[in-house]
């Protein structure tokens, strides 16, 4: 797996196919093997890049302490600049949506569409802020993910009927989350920081211009649609996909939005 020096630390990707660019922003507390079937459907058309976050895979722990999420966007952008991408497109889950939609603020002039799934620009409802920030403490304080976290984590991560249905799925996530390295646990703490104290985006959006999907998951608990359709609403000309329940096969809609360019 290639890496790029980023602020001193190097960061790891992966890259398949040629074309036009898709960089994909992963979600929290996965590495690059979450794209493989998205990866597998486009590459033969695109060229597709996954970064894994700070501590996340083969990247090397987050530059520095504290993080945000407009700390991200800019080492993405230094990752475009790095590889000579001039214009991509977006495809970002959770934390992914998160740096993509602050990149395409901050540099729109690279990023020709958008794809943001299950994530949110708005801040964190102080409620759940209180509980993910108290889980938070507890993986700093005990230096790992402990168990009852780790089933905590899995009801926000799937759905019931996954969490049911889809055994080897779950586990696979349960074992990555047991076995976390212990010198990248200070990496989740300072990035699951920064999610769930991020600065608010949402006015900002009618700024974007740019082809943009917003999806979600209509058992998406933790981001419930209702957060991505105020994405969408604020977003001229964006769609708005809600995916059924038990649609576990569906990769997109359509890539319209990356056709289009």
């Amino acid at each position: 797996m290639p890496k790029l020096c980023i602020k001193g630390k190097y960061l790891a990707y992966e890259e398949y196919g040629k074309g036009f660019p898709i960089l994909f922003g992963s979600s929290f507390l996965y590495d690059a093997s979450m794209w493989a079937p998205q990866i597998e459907a486009f590459s033969p058309e695109y060229r597709c890049i996954v970064p894994e976050l700070w501590g996340h895979g083969k990247s090397d722990i987050v530059p520095e302490i504290p993080y945000s999420i407009e700390a991200l966007a800019e080492d993405h952008y230094q990752l475009l600049e790095m590889l000579n991408i001039d214009q991509c497109a977006v495809v970002g889950l959770s934390i992914g949506g998160m740096w993509g939609a602050q990149l395409a603020l901050n540099h729109p002039e690279r990023v020709s569409a958008l794809v943001l799934m299950d994530t949110s620009v708005a801040p964190e409802p102080p409620e759940t802020q209180q509980r993910y920030l108290g889980m938070t403490a507890m993986i700093e304080e005990i230096g790992k993910i402990p168990v009852p976290l780790v089933e905590q984590i899995l009801s926000l991560f799937f759905a019931p009927d996954t969490l049911r249905s889809q055994t080897d799925l779950v586990e696979n996530f349960k074992q990555r989350l047991l076995n976390w390295p212990e010198p990248n646990i200070t990496s989740i703490v300072a990035l699951s920081r920064a999610i769930f104290s991020r600065t608010s985006l949402l006015e900002r959006l009618s700024e974007l211009s740019m082809p943009t999907l917003v999806m979600v998951g209509q058992e998406d608990f933790s981001r419930p649609p209702h957060e991505a359709k105020a994405m969408a609403d604020t977003i001229e000309g964006a769609e708005y996909v809600l995916i059924p329940k038990n649609a576990f096969n569906l990769l997109f809609k359509s890539d319209d939005t990356i056709r289009g360019l």
